[in-house]
């Protein structure tokens, strides 16, 4: 069921999108709210799957992993167990940050982090094209990130 949104709502989401840490009562205050109806719309949002979760954003250059890597995927087969099984060893790789499955040519789309062009060459050989189904890879180097956000426009 989809939950009805109003612009109170929308206001929470655009703040805890920006500031996911703000304390209740400076949300409330930002809202136009009092606390308790503005906690009763947070937690309506978060029970309603519309706010899955928040997280800190940690800068990958900085952690020791310039490289992004965008991994086009063909599969060999297309049947449910074979696909299952590909997205259910993606997200047990930690360099796997993204996983889409795709239409078009692709039939997924990686986005992975590594440290190096050489890491991820071990990457490649020894894990991405053994993972389930793997037909094909097509990689691209990611050469700047231009924009980054997890903001939605709401």
């Amino acid at each position: 069921m989809k939950l009805a949104i109003d612009a109170f709502d929308r206001k929470i989401i655009r703040i805890i999108q920006a500031e996911p840490d703000i304390a209740i009562h400076a949300l409330a205050e930002r809202v136009g709210l009092s606390h308790t109806p503005c906690w009763r719309r947070l937690k309506k949002l978060e029970e309603g799957g519309v706010i899955k979760g928040r997280a800190v954003l940690l800068d990958a250059d900085a952690l020791g992993l310039p490289i992004a890597v965008f991994a086009h995927i063909r599969m060999k087969a297309h049947d449910e167990d074979t696909l299952e099984s590909f997205e259910e060893a993606a997200r047990s790789r930690p360099e796997i940050v993204e996983c889409f499955s795709m239409s078009g040519e692709a039939d997924f789309l990686l986005r992975i982090v590594m440290a190096s062009v050489a890491d991820y060459e071990i990457f490649l050989k020894k894990v991405l094209v053994h993972m389930p189904g793997v037909g094909s890879v097509n990689s691209s180097f990611a050469l700047k990130c231009v924009k980054f956000t997890t903001m939605l426009p709401v």
